[in-house]
């Protein structure tokens, strides 16, 4: 028998890690809480250690791979109006998803409502930073120095700055050619730099799993039940559904395809917790996987990882609600439309901002007249659904990126369809020479 076909796929090491990891968290939580050697020289020693290895190596790649991706993919342009008109479609497809989201998060959160006898008062305090003005993150998109923007990585101007110099390149003649063709060897490079990581990535995410796990207080989970439950489905609910139908309306593809396609990526940034770290994962899946030209890939997995917050728009829509229903508040149609604009909104005016679904979300509660300690109340179960959360935010970008790349015609029919594409990338072969 072929000894290739018994090595397990790394969709099936990344699960087993996941998986392994979860049972070792739990064991360690309940039987060997008491245990200093355990918690002090494993859970805090080496799973620790091998996790924050792992998140590091992934954002280690970001920058560059944001960079040289989108400076290929511009200086490939020959007509530079294609650039709007893909920014364009980019923009209000991320726009008008994040819309469809917070609805349905309002609709699930009135129909069920989480927050419906729950006795919360406002004696829980929490105070959110203040949100930047929409015009003064525009500003902030133009770098002044942009080695500090990808020291900061600052992933809106890191674009802004990439774009530009890959438009200057496919403006300079042949010395513009000479430096195309360096970039397009660099960013073979860094695609095998991916691959190499998502090779050791079962080990990474066997010790993030098995750290959460081993620190998640499930109690937290039981007394917020309900409003775990809604919160998860409507993620799930948009996730599988909402893209769905939009991808086999504007593709006209099989969406189960893409989904099975999706699995390493989703996996990625449901032990992450981290669109940005999963930038790379999701990358190498919507250009290798499923046949986007890197062209639009590099421009809108970055730009989505920013600004599509889908998964942080439901987030608010089920917490709106739940905060409200909580505090006996009751919330109007208008109240109810703001909460949509606002969020919507939000997803770009807090771009790039730590803590951006707090942020939002206190953005969102003040202008409907919600106590914002609120949010205090429910941040408790917030990490795992964080999780959750990240994991619909990539799956959107990755159905925006394809629905773009065959719009402008840009999608590899083809290998989309090949149930076995990217996978040979995937495979590393260290030779003596």
């Amino acid at each position: 028998m072929d000894s290739s076909r018994k090595k397990l796929s790394l969709t099936a090491k990344v699960l087993l890690g996941m998986g392994l990891g979860v049972v070792v968290g739990f064991l360690f939580r309940t039987l060997l809480s008491d245990v200093s050697f355990v918690q002090e020289y494993l859970v805090q020693g080496a799973l620790v250690v091998g996790g924050d290895i792992f998140i590091a190596s992934l954002k280690m790649l970001v920058v560059p791979l944001i960079f040289v991706s989108l400076v290929c993919g511009t200086s490939s342009l020959k007509d530079l109006s294609t650039l709007g008109r893909m920014g364009g479609k980019t923009l209000g497809f991320y726009l008008v998803t994040t819309a469809i989201a917070i609805t349905l998060a309002l609709v699930m959160g009135t129909v069920f409502k989480p927050g419906a006898g729950v006795d919360l008062t406002s004696a829980a305090t929490f105070n959110a930073e203040e949100a930047p003005h929409l015009g003064q993150v525009i500003v902030d998109m133009f770098p002044t120095n942009p080695i500090n923007a990808m020291a900061e990585g600052n992933t809106l101007q890191i674009i802004v700055f990439a774009v530009l110099f890959g438009i200057a390149i496919s403006l300079a003649g042949k010395a513009g050619e000479r430096v195309a063709a360096l970039f397009a060897d660099f960013n073979e490079v860094i695609m095998k730099l991916v691959s190499l990581l998502m090779n050791i990535a079962p080990y990474g995410v066997f010790c993030l799993m098995a750290k959460l796990f081993s620190e998640l207080g499930l109690e937290a989970i039981v007394n917020l039940l309900e409003y775990f439950l809604v919160l998860s489905a409507t993620l799930l609910l948009h996730g599988f559904i909402t893209y769905s139908i939009m991808f086999r309306v504007f593709t006209g593809l099989n969406p189960l395809i893409f989904l099975k396609k999706m699995e390493d990526a989703i996996m990625f940034a449901f032990s992450t917790a981290s669109s940005n770290a999963t930038i790379p994962v999701t990358m190498e899946t919507t250009t290798r996987r499923m046949g986007v030209d890197n062209k639009i890939a590099a421009f809108t997995v970055p730009l989505g990882a920013t600004i599509n917050m889908d998964g942080t728009a439901i987030m608010q829509g089920v917490a709106t609600a739940f905060i409200a229903q909580a505090f006996n508040i009751d919330l109007s149609f208008s109240d109810y439309l703001m909460v949509i604009l606002t969020a919507t909104l939000a997803s770009i005016g807090t771009a790039g901002v730590p803590g951006v679904g707090i942020i939002m979300l206190a953005m969102v509660l003040n202008q409907v007249g919600l106590p914002v300690e609120g949010i205090a109340l429910i941040i408790g179960v917030d990490r795992l659904l964080d999780m959750i959360r990240t994991a619909v935010n990539i799956t959107g970008d990755s159905v925006v990126t394809c629905i773009v790349a065959k719009s402008e015609g840009a999608l590899d029919i083809a290998r989309f369809n090949d149930p076995q594409a990217g996978k040979k990338e995937e495979e590393l072969h260290f030779k003596n020479h």
